[in-house]
């Protein structure tokens, strides 16, 4: 075990995931890159390698048990815990849609992805994170998961409506706020943070860059006191 901090984020072969870890990276933490893609993430560790920056690999696949196990039990053997865990990984699906249309399979994709594989590397990574002085939990949302803007006729997230995705990062809210209460008396801090509307390989629409879009989460990794919230670049958000 080293005095580094160590920090897993799911998902950052690409994309806002692969930004946050450049910034904690560039912070002086030891970032291990979670992807399912073996070539796709040691072509992010070459990529940030290229900036002068070090991290590492493991595969991980958050719909896979098995890799999810092997990653908690490689984390744990080569750096004896996690401090921080950043579950960025999640899926967008264009078949998914309003309530009344939307592909059930699609439904049932993005929620296995965006809710259950998160759960499930949260579950797995917990013991690692319980061995750290401070450790922290940023669950990546959005504000399609506020049930009060998506309730909200003057909201300008009120006619997205993509019943798979939205509910999928509300049931990641959950996760939030329940975590928080299990955790209570714990070292452990844990938050929902919404990087803004970035353009992504997700979705291929927005106006933020994944680095703009990185800059909220990687302070949420790095420090603050707040615990069990739900944050956007703009404040707080609703739940």
């Amino acid at each position: 075990m080293t005095g580094q901090k160590t920090i897993l984020v799911t998902g950052a072969n690409k994309g806002i995931g692969l930004e946050i870890a450049r910034k904690l990276a560039a912070a002086g933490l030891q970032v291990i890159i979670g992807a399912r893609d073996d070539a796709r993430a040691q072509q992010a560790v070459d990529d940030l390698a290229g900036d002068g920056l070090a991290a590492e690999a493991v595969h991980l696949d958050v719909n896979d048990a098995e890799t999810i196990a092997a990653a908690a039990a490689w984390t744990g053997e080569r750096h004896g815990r996690l401090d921080v865990l950043v579950n960025n990984a999640g899926i967008f699906d264009f078949a998914d849609g309003p309530p009344d249309t939307a592909s059930i399979s699609a439904v049932r994709r993005v929620m296995e992805t965006n809710f259950i594989g998160t759960l499930a590397v949260t579950q797995a990574m917990l013991p690692l994170l319980r061995k750290a002085d401070k450790g922290r939990i940023v669950n990546i949302s959005s504000s399609l998961g506020s049930l009060a803007l998506n309730g909200d006729p003057t909201s300008p997230y009120y006619a997205s409506q993509f019943i798979g995705y939205n509910a999928s990062k509300a049931a990641l809210n959950m996760l939030t706020v329940q975590l928080r209460e299990v955790l209570r008396g714990s070292e452990i801090v844990v938050n929902s943070v919404s990087p803004g509307f970035v353009k992504t390989d997700l979705t291929g629409f927005g106006i933020m860059t994944p680095e703009e879009g990185a800059r909220l989460p990687a302070r949420f990794a790095l420090e603050g006191e707040e615990n069990g919230g739900f944050f956007e670049p703009d404040g707080e958000t609703p739940w």
